[in-house]
């Protein structure tokens, strides 16, 4: 076990330097580096400050040098100034992380727990009108549109209904925990219709295939009850390929939650990271995808973990030469 993950987290730290460089060369291709935006809040200014100051910023650096001291700099805990926020880019990342995570944690955890038990009650009568019912369920969940289920969802229960509000997080004034969960309700729902459809259709696949493996055969010749051959036999099994659309759903859900945060003025990671990209706020911008990197990678471990505790089978030992 401890083998496997040293190798994991080396394979990890390989890949996330690699992304770095990635995002760090697109990120300076982007039109509008700090001295074009100081230059054109100063007309004024002559191609000797510009000079200068492209030598302040390093900008006059080779890109592959620029790249080794951004690196060094976070290697010593130093992750640059947000420009947008006039902050360390840390101070502003650690509350749209947390609030993030609360986000993320919630509308997962729903969406599982609704999605692969509908999954699994398709699956056992396929294609009887419960197994139609819920296809339809999942197919309208999948081919709802993120922005026009949002839109729906304030319209119904915060301008119709009037019991929920509309977005943000928190009235102004109120440091209480109680009252920022009220305004997760919405943003909450959303995130979770939008991908339960998706667990579900998952889930019945998978426990469709398991189900028609001989060892579960011979499970029902012994008399076992349908309850014990499903639960018992076959939902572990099952549960492998969907551990990996799991794993893959912690970067989504991480970073992909952009439209959702930004119809319900949400301050997480996804609002963020396109602040941080439309106004050209290189230092933050680069965190917050190489946070995003860094979540899909630990889930996908997560997930490798996972598939040892659901099937004995496989192992971590280290291979023989």
């Amino acid at each position: 076990m401890l083998w496997f993950l040293g190798q994991r987290l080396v394979q990890s730290a390989v890949v996330l330097t690699v992304m770095s460089f990635v995002i760090f060369g697109l990120i300076g291709l982007m039109p509008g580096d700090p001295v074009d935006l100081l230059i054109s809040a100063d007309p004024e200014m002559t191609s000797d400050d510009i000079a200068r100051l492209r030598e302040i910023y390093g900008l006059d650096r080779p890109l592959v040098e620029r790249y080794g001291v951004w690196l060094w700099a976070v290697l010593q805990g130093d992750f640059g100034f947000s420009r947008l926020f006039a902050q360390p880019v840390i101070t502003v990342l650690l509350p749209a992380l947390g609030n993030t995570l609360a986000l993320l944690g919630i509308s997962l955890a729903l969406a599982l727990a609704i999605g692969l038990p509908l999954g699994i009650y398709a699956a056992v009568k396929p294609y009887s009108p419960r197994d139609y019912a819920v296809n339809l369920m999942a197919f309208a969940g999948i081919s709802i549109p993120s922005f026009w289920l949002g839109l729906l969802l304030i319209i119904l229960f915060a301008v119709v209904l009037g019991i929920l509000p509309a977005g943000g997080f928190g009235t102004p004034g109120v440091d209480d925990w109680s009252d920022k969960l009220i305004y997760l309700v919405l943003p909450a729902m959303s995130l979770t219709l939008a991908s339960v459809g998706g667990h579900t259709r998952y889930m019945r696949a998978s426990m469709l295939e398991t189900l028609r493996q001989d060892y579960i055969r011979t499970a029902r010749a012994k008399g076992l009850s349908e309850r014990r051959v499903v639960l018992g036999h076959a939902l572990r099994n099952a549960l492998i390929p969907v551990t990996t659309i799991i794993a893959l759903d912690f970067g989504f859900l991480f970073s992909g939650a952009l439209i959702t945060e930004t119809i319900f003025a949400y301050p997480g990671m996804g609002k963020l990271t396109y602040d941080a990209v439309m106004g050209n706020d290189f230092n933050l911008a680069l965190i917050c995808l190489l946070l995003a990197t860094l979540v899909t990678l630990i889930g996908n471990i997560l997930a490798d973990l996972a598939y040892a505790w659901l099937d004995p089978r496989i192992g971590f030992e280290a291979r023989q030469p």
